[in-house]
């Protein structure tokens, strides 16, 4: 399945169940975090997290620097090893995914291409390697708003173009899931509203959207749901629509544990 060339945003509230129920189900996957935990040495940057995430939602990962949001992405990617727990995409641990680049879409980095390619160029690459026709890179080329750019070197291009290749390279799979991290980063008004918009009618299809931010009023907007993390551990699991102030519980959460030790 295609994605459709997504238009403008959806009617209602992005905690509106109503408005986010799919239209379209695709392979629906969850993702699981059971007694994830990860020490570097003596630290503990993900301490016994448990969570459930599941299709059709838009779900904000948050957390103040060193909270271990990052590590815990990377350990669902199987980037890191886990020192203990596990984590399952659709069941499975990463690694064991038939066709990964088709089942899980990542953005970890703003600039994860060589310079001197063409965005064409290295989305042709990613498309090569993950078995992916080459007609999908127009595809997400026009998606992404870089048809007019895709002949351009990417080293030239700002953060935010840089951020929409990282997304465009994210979809060439047409994935089942997204993990995004500060997926936002570098984006103009217009081009964080273009991915609120695109965010939400994914998820509408079934797909399961995971993003990190520390731009809490754009998570507001976007996501149905939000985990917040500190030093490692799982302080919330809240309904956006259940939040009145989503900066005011954040600072309440994280805050108030850190002056306590």
């Amino acid at each position: 399945m295609r994605l459709p060339p997504f238009g403008g945003a959806r009617e209602g509230h992005a905690g509106d169940d109503a408005s986010r129920r799919p239209s379209q189900i695709i392979g629906r996957l969850e993702i699981t975090a059971d007694g994830l935990t990860k020490d570097f040495g003596g630290i503990r940057a993900v301490d016994e997290l448990s969570f459930e995430i599941h299709p059709g939602r838009v779900v904000g990962l948050l957390g103040p620097n060193g909270s271990g949001k990052t590590t815990t992405m990377r350990m669902l990617l199987g980037l890191v090893a886990p020192t203990s727990g596990r984590a399952t995409i659709g069941g499975r641990a990463f690694i064991d995914l038939h066709d990964p680049a088709r089942q899980v879409g990542v953005v970890l980095e703003t600039r994860p291409f060589h310079a001197g390619r063409t965005a064409r160029d290295h989305l042709r690459v990613l498309a090569t390697e993950a078995r992916i026709a080459h007609d999908r890179v127009g595809e997400v080329l026009e998606l992404a708003g870089l048809a007019e750019a895709a002949d351009r070197r990417a080293g030239t291009f700002s953060l935010g173009m840089a951020q929409r290749l990282a997304l465009a390279a994210a979809l060439l799979g047409d994935p089942h899931v997204l993990i995004l991290d500060e997926p936002t980063n570098g984006l103009d008004p217009a081009g964080i509203c273009w991915l609120r918009d695109l965010l939400h009618n994914l998820a509408a299809q079934g797909r399961t959207v995971v993003l990190s931010s520390h731009v809490l009023a754009e998570v507001a907007q976007t996501a149905d749901e939000v985990f917040i993390l500190d030093r490692g551990r799982l302080r919330a699991h809240r309904s956006i629509a259940d939040i009145a102030s989503l900066e005011d519980t954040f600072l309440e959460l994280t805050t108030h544990e850190q002056a306590r030790t």
